[in-house]
């Protein structure tokens, strides 16, 4: 009878031992294939979730497919109960809190938040933010009650493996950044900022010349080859020319938090919002493609960055891709409900003035600025595939915001169609060849040659 049960407990375990192995091997986020969709910045004032477009709801669930869909949240939630700080990023961005649920409708799952309008609205703005964001399930990172909160990473699971993301910011005004507690005083919320200096390597004729302006401004001058000038630094050079370099103590800051989050998570992710720019809007600055490889070399998976609302370059850096600007998903700062009396005085309208007549002297009727700008309307969806913990393939889709429709209707991405979206991928092609990156077009979709290393 022992051994009767001997032999049919052998026999069980013989025909379980291969579920068991598939079992783990399922179990294994790293022998299964990992989807994930990065968009840019989201300015949402309007509802997404009441439209009913063949191509439109395709679109969504192509986000909603991936295992994560991440974007950068350029806008609060809350109604109003804070009062809005003297500065703003350039728009005091605020969004009714039940939109927070049309984000979770269109497949986000974490969105970064350290960007210039994290602090439109104080901290009272943020924490209601932070509060309405928790409500709706969607993880976000880059603000904080103190830096180091701020800087930290935040985790999301998933079925296929757990995911970081870090999120950092050189584009913020001053009141924005947060600080640390220091000899009994509390810590100043607020967001991660990534700083950086510039210097223009100028000739010594030319400093001379500088300094004698100064002078006549009052302006007491060095007598070395280096003069400040309201935060700028000219220095004699051989190259003249304009320089930024990052402060190191935040890229080494950052970069032992990106090798943390990686020993704690199977795909790292770091968000750069950075409206500085190499010269051109679409080409990205210098300190800025340093700090991106730097992240790269500290273990993150994947940078995108965000802020001048058009695309810039892509690179693959030692296999891992860089966005160096994903453009707008979602760009709606046009509809907003109120504005405050700052903003008012600075377009120098009266207290009759409203929300529309605002909107209409920044823009001159749609005829400058962001309407009166093709690219700031148009972008993609990148796509992101790993087998067996291996980035096999990265997708490009092209989207509209709608260029030239009315301003209750264009901010919504769509599919753009074939001419456009031709235009989009070849103009992301041209901006990332510099940078040694190859995308072609397959059926609609850009593709990026990846080296064999990366498959």
């Amino acid at each position: 009878m022992k051994m009767h049960r001997f032999v049919t407990v052998l026999l069980a375990l013989a025909i379980a031992a291969p579920w068991a192995a598939d079992a783990r091997a399922e179990q294994d986020p790293l022998r299964r294939s990992f989807r994930m969709a990065l968009m840019g910045d989201v300015l949402v004032t309007r509802r997404l979730s009441v439209y009913r477009e063949p191509a439109y709801l395709g679109l969504i669930e192509r986000i909603r497919g991936a295992d994560v869909a991440i974007a950068n949240l350029e806008t609060l939630f809350h109604d109003y109960e804070s009062f809005p700080m003297h500065q703003s990023g350039g728009t005091w961005m605020r969004s009714d809190p039940a939109l927070a649920q049309d984000l979770v409708w269109a497949g986000l799952d974490m969105v970064s938040r350290a960007n210039n309008h994290a602090g439109d609205y104080g901290v009272g703005g943020m924490r209601l933010t932070s509060r309405y964001l928790d409500r709706a399930g969607i993880v976000h990172a880059g603000v904080g009650e103190s830096l180091g909160e701020a800087r930290e990473a935040r985790f999301l699971e998933t079925g296929k493996g757990r995911v970081a993301l870090i999120s950092i910011a050189s584009t913020f005004p001053a009141h924005s950044r947060a600080s640390e507690p220091r000899d009994s005083i509390p810590a100043r919320p607020g967001l991660n900022p990534l700083r950086y200096f510039v210097t223009f390597g100028v000739t010594r004729e030319q400093l001379a010349s500088l300094r004698t302006t100064l002078a006549g401004l009052g302006i007491r001058a060095p007598g070395n080859d280096t003069q400040l000038v309201f935060g700028n630094r000219f220095v004699v050079s051989d190259k003249p020319g304009r320089q930024t370099r990052v402060v190191r103590k935040d890229v080494e800051a950052m970069a032992r938090v990106v090798d943390n989050a990686r020993r704690q998570a199977d795909y790292t992710v770091v968000s750069v919002h950075a409206h500085e720019n190499g010269g051109k809007t679409s080409v990205p600055a210098q300190f800025h493609v340093a700090f991106a490889r730097a992240m790269i070399d500290a273990g993150a998976d994947v940078l995108f960055a965000h802020g001048p609302h058009e695309l810039r370059a892509i690179e693959i850096y030692k296999g891992k891709p860089i966005f160096y600007g994903l453009g707008n998903f979602v760009f709606q700062n046009e509809t907003l409900l109120r504005m405050p009396a700052d903003a008012y005085e600075a377009s120098g309208l009266g207290r009759n003035a409203g929300v529309s007549d605002l909107i209409e002297r920044r823009y001159d009727g749609g005829r400058r600025g962001h309407p009166a700008r093709p690219e700031i309307w148009r972008s993609v969806v990148a796509v992101l595939k790993w087998d067996a913990g291996r980035l096999a393939r990265i997708e490009l889709h092209p989207i509209t915001l709608g260029f030239g429709e009315p301003r209750t209707v264009r901010g919504r991405p769509l599919p753009a169609d074939q001419a456009l979206g031709q235009e989009i991928i070849q103009t992301l092609a041209e901006l990332s060849a510099p940078f040694g990156t190859e995308i072609s077009m397959e059926a609609g979709t850009g593709v990026i040659s990846l080296p064999e290393s990366g498959r």
